[in-house]
């Protein structure tokens, strides 16, 4: 089955990619798939103990996005638009950042079987922004169980997201530094997202908007 256009929005924790997978969803009239991140029983034990309750993370988000995706290559074949908030691959990211040397032995193990079925997307959105915007971010939606977020944890995957799309080469990649625009309450800040997203897009392409100074 083809998929029209299929496009994801990636980034680390806290940079909006869900809020803006949520604005094209509804710009593009696309069917949405959105992480279920609130289903995971042993999210919020991760955050308090990372280290005993790493894997069982980790494991659960592998098969519930692998789920989602085998859900995905059955959609509607009327739907021309598909738009998600994850690529099934951003779950190795993570998983090399938590997981101990026999614990990724195993993940891989697993990982790698299930990456054969997966689809790319046809387009990929990934989100840049410092690791600060990033906290005030997650304080500011106020998740209970991300009040005690660390910070060398954001930045650590912060820079890892960073490192991934800086070899991407699976599809084409738009990356957009989100900094100093805020696409959820300024409407001309996502008016020009959504003009370059409309726009031709072949390997990576970089939208790094300008600071406006009152």
């Amino acid at each position: 089955m083809k998929i029209n256009y299929h496009i994801t929005v990636e980034g680390s924790i806290g940079v909006g990619k869900t809020s803006l997978a949520k604005i094209l969803a509804d710009e593009f009239q696309a069917q949405s798939i959105l992480e279920k991140f609130e289903e995971n029983p042993f999210l919020s034990e991760f955050y308090k103990n990372s280290k005993q309750y790493a894997f069982q993370t980790q494991l659960f988000f592998l098969l519930s996005r692998y789920k989602q995706q085998d859900e995905f290559k059955q959609t509607d074949l009327f739907n021309k638009y598909v738009v998600s908030d994850y690529m099934f691959m951003k779950d190795r990211i993570f998983a090399a950042l938590n997981l101990d040397d026999k614990e990724m032995d195993l993940y891989n193990s697993i990982a790698t079987i299930l990456e054969k079925n997966i689809v790319y997307p046809d387009l990929i959105i990934f989100l840049q922004s410092e690791t600060s915007r990033l906290m005030d971010n997650i304080k500011q939606r106020g998740r209970l169980y991300e009040n005690n977020m660390d910070w060398n944890y954001i930045d650590s995957l912060n820079q890892m997201y960073n490192e991934y799309f800086f070899r991407y080469n699976k599809s084409p990649l738009l990356i957009i530094n989100t900094n100093d625009i805020d696409f959820v309450n300024n409407k001309n800040d996502l008016k020009e997202i959504l003009n370059v997203i409309r726009s031709p897009i072949n390997g990576t392409k970089y939208y790094n908007p300008l600071k406006v100074e009152n």
